[in-house]
């Protein structure tokens, strides 16, 4: 229990660094806004009334503490482009990106833990050189090849969706998740390929310790013993990697959804950022941000979870 709010107050204070960078790197980022809004039609007295409007004269850290309150209220701003609410702007692109990734994360665990497995018991088998030459072909395809592959089998010429032309979510749910699952594929594919290496080396690794030698020699099955306590074991490294692959998640879907032209927060980010749109851009990275923190402290606990030992030296 005290690990478990260490890591959450350990959550809060990363997410508040990160804000407080992110608002000053924008705040130090060459560019004017206002001069981007206006365009052409820029004189000194629109200008200066343009970022008293939007509150760029008033000093940075009344600015962030007034933006980072608002955060926590609901209250993200008004887009200096659009003229719109931030939170009106992005609510239906977080929601691409949301089952975007929640399908790439689950498809890696749900093929990458049995294929783990099975690729030990290869290891020592004919299987073995072509397992490990598809393994470093999968890491090595970049995500937007694979969707473009993608794009021209399943959606040109097999008809399944049509690329670059999403459904509404709301809409067409079913056309929508099933554009969202072949980019999905498309992120996991890599993933996929290196958490099978990672946890292949450590069921190796954990197939030799003294444990397994004296279970074995005490006449247990060999097989019994990998799944009864080595893969166990081997599932806490694991998921503690599947916790890191969360910002190459957040950063593949980024390229994929230009692929598959979803109307995610990764598309959005780059439109906003050349647009100097900096409410919504802080917006972004701070969600994208916790969404990466959040995946990690939740591995993190989960790993206490599994492991006993772990979960002593966090209460120690």
């Amino acid at each position: 229990m005290k690990y478990a709010l260490k890591r959450l107050g350990m959550l809060l204070v990363t997410m508040l660094l990160v804000s407080f960078l992110t608002f000053l790197a924008f705040s130090l980022v060459s560019g004017d806004p206002a001069q981007t809004k206006l365009g052409t039609e820029a004189t000194p007295e629109r200008l200066e009334a343009l970022r008293h409007s939007w509150g760029l004269d008033r000093p940075f850290l009344l600015r962030y503490f007034g933006w980072l309150g608002g955060f926590f209220t609901g209250d993200l701003g008004m887009s200096y482009h659009y003229g719109t609410e931030v939170w009106t702007l992005i609510a239906p692109k977080l929601a691409f990106t949301l089952c975007l990734s929640l399908m790439s994360f689950g498809l890696i665990v749900l093929v990458s833990i049995p294929l783990g497995v099975l690729s030990y018991r290869w290891s020592v088998g004919p299987l073995e050189p072509l397992h490990t030459g598809f393994n470093q072909l999968c890491m090595a395809v970049p995500s937007f090849f694979t969707g473009i592959l993608i794009s021209w089998l399943f959606g040109i010429t097999l008809r399944f969706f049509i690329p670059g032309a999403i459904p509404d979510l709301g809409e067409d749910p079913a056309g929508a998740l099933t554009q969202l699952f072949f980019a999905a594929v498309c992120i996991a594919i890599p993933r996929i390929a290196m958490t099978v290496r990672m946890m292949r080396s450590t069921v190796v690794g954990e197939m030799e310790k003294a444990y397994v030698r004296t279970a074995i020699s005490r006449g247990s099955d060999r097989r019994g013993v990998l799944y009864r306590h080595v893969l166990k074991n081997s599932l806490v490294s694991t998921i503690t990697f599947l916790g890191q692959t969360m910002a190459e998640i957040v950063g593949g879907g980024i390229v994929v959804e230009q692929v598959f032209g979803i109307p995610g927060l990764g598309r959005f980010l780059v439109a906003s950022i050349g647009y100097r749109d900096y409410p919504v851009v802080q917006t972004i990275v701070v969600i994208l941000a916790f969404w990466v923190v959040l995946a990690g402290t939740l591995a993190d606990l989960l790993d206490q979870y599994i492991d006993p030992r772990l979960r002593l030296g966090g209460e120690a």
